[in-house]
């Protein structure tokens, strides 16, 4: 079984895939870009599934993190793949993921009980 630390560097890994793609793009530019749009939401996809196994004693740990809504985008993306809303998925990108990415982080960084 892969431990919450590997999980953890996975969303980090991510975040920092997203912000790559993202880089000098808008709202307009995103949503015209199908390569950068893809590519997006993956790395959102492999973010939420990480986020599903994160320990439920690491998740309670770090409550202040929205575990269940990480994991609710992954699904939804996941299973209406035909009906996502880029203008949502854009807030997740530009918004929410550098704000993840430094709570990760910082678990990373201070958790000397992290496996």
């Amino acid at each position: 079984m892969r431990r919450d630390k590997l999980y953890l560097a996975d969303i980090v890994q991510a975040c920092d895939d997203i912000a790559e793609f993202i880089e000098g793009q808008s709202l307009p530019s995103f949503a015209e870009n199908k390569l950068v749009r893809s590519a997006v939401l993956q790395n959102l996809i492999v973010i939420g599934e990480a986020a599903t196994k994160i320990s439920p004693e690491l998740k309670g740990q770090y409550n202040d993190i929205e575990w269940s809504e990480i994991a609710g985008l992954r699904h939804r993306v996941v299973h209406g793949y035909f009906s996502v809303e880029w203008p949502i998925i854009w807030v997740a990108a530009a918004e929410e993921v550098p704000a993840l990415r430094q709570q990760i982080t910082r678990i990373l960084d201070n958790d000397q009980n992290l496996r």
